[in-house]
């Protein structure tokens, strides 16, 4: 579950991630970041992409895979706990350059630079979502946050049969 905020909640910041099951075991390499780049990254820089909650998580995926993909392809839902509060920096939309980096489409290369610079810098970063804009995505570098975070739980993602129904013959 989704922690509940202070005062309903102990406050803790969790992270969540979904992967393919064959990558749940490497979950926070950053290894498809590494090789492609994304939204804040580029090419070379192994970020690892997460969101505050798994609905955000799992539209995230959904946006790039698709709910059939989701829904025939077994994947696992990873929650983590960041520890290190004070190396979480939470960006403000408003400092963001170029505001069409929010919104849908094809990152830049200023963006990307901008991103790196980020995880370079600091050991969690925390971002709107394109996908949700009112929600959060969590990013971080494992080697920059090491020490940091730590999984709480991986359990096997099951797909709303509903966001995949069958086509009418």
């Amino acid at each position: 579950m989704t922690p509940l905020p202070p005062p309903l909640g102990d406050g803790a910041l969790v992270g969540w991630r979904l992967d393919a099951d064959r990558h749940t075991p490497d979950w926070d390499s950053g290894e498809g970041a590494y090789r492609v780049g994304g939204r804040w990254n580029s090419r070379g820089v192994r970020a690892v992409y997460a969101a505050l909650d798994p609905a955000t998580a799992i539209l995230e995926v959904a946006v790039h895979k698709g709910f059939p993909a989701l829904d025939a392809v077994p994947h696992t839902l990873t929650s983590f706990r960041v520890d290190a509060l004070d190396r979480v920096h939470v960006v403000d939309p408003a400092s963001v350059p170029n505001p069409n980096w929010l919104r849908p489409g094809q990152p830049s290369a200023g963006q990307q630079a901008f991103g790196d610079a980020l995880l370079a810098r600091h050991g969690f970063v925390v971002i709107p979502s394109v996908v949700s804009a009112h929600s959060w995505n969590l990013l971080f570098v494992a080697s920059v946050a090491a020490g940091g975070y730590r999984a709480i739980a991986q359990e096997r993602f099951a797909l709303d049969t509903r966001l995949h129904p069958p086509v009418p013959r």
